[in-house]
């Protein structure tokens, strides 16, 4: 069975993989309103058909405001967990109190398994 986000999409979007009850997409590179759509497509399509989205992050270089928007959305849409995200990104959601809202986990086992 195909499941979403599993194409490579114009860079910012790897392989999703299916675990447990949910799916992980993982991203990569710069996000911002510029590469933003192939990435808020893929989550869609996640969210419309697994009760549960993983986001990897580990390989994400950059989140602005854009992106932030994004995962606040998904999270009131569906069961969203952001894994492995590096300091840019672990900065700009403490500067911004997203991360007392955004379920964040080290590693996408934690994040899948949910501890």
């Amino acid at each position: 069975m195909t499941g979403a986000g599993d194409t490579h999409r114009e860079g910012v979007v790897g392989d999703g993989h299916p675990a447990g009850t949910g799916w992980v997409v993982a991203a990569h590179g710069e996000l911002d309103q510029d590469t933003l759509a192939p990435l808020e497509e893929a989550l869609a399509a996640a969210a419309d058909r697994h009760p549960l989205v993983v986001l990897d992050v580990g390989s994400v270089t950059f989140g602005d405001s854009s992106f932030l928007n994004l995962l606040l959305r998904l999270h009131h849409q569906t069961t969203l967990r952001i894994a492995a995200p590096g300091e840019q990104l672990r900065r700009l959601f403490a500067l911004t109190g997203a991360d007392t809202v955004l379920s964040v986990y080290p590693s996408v086992e934690e994040a899948v398994a949910g501890s």
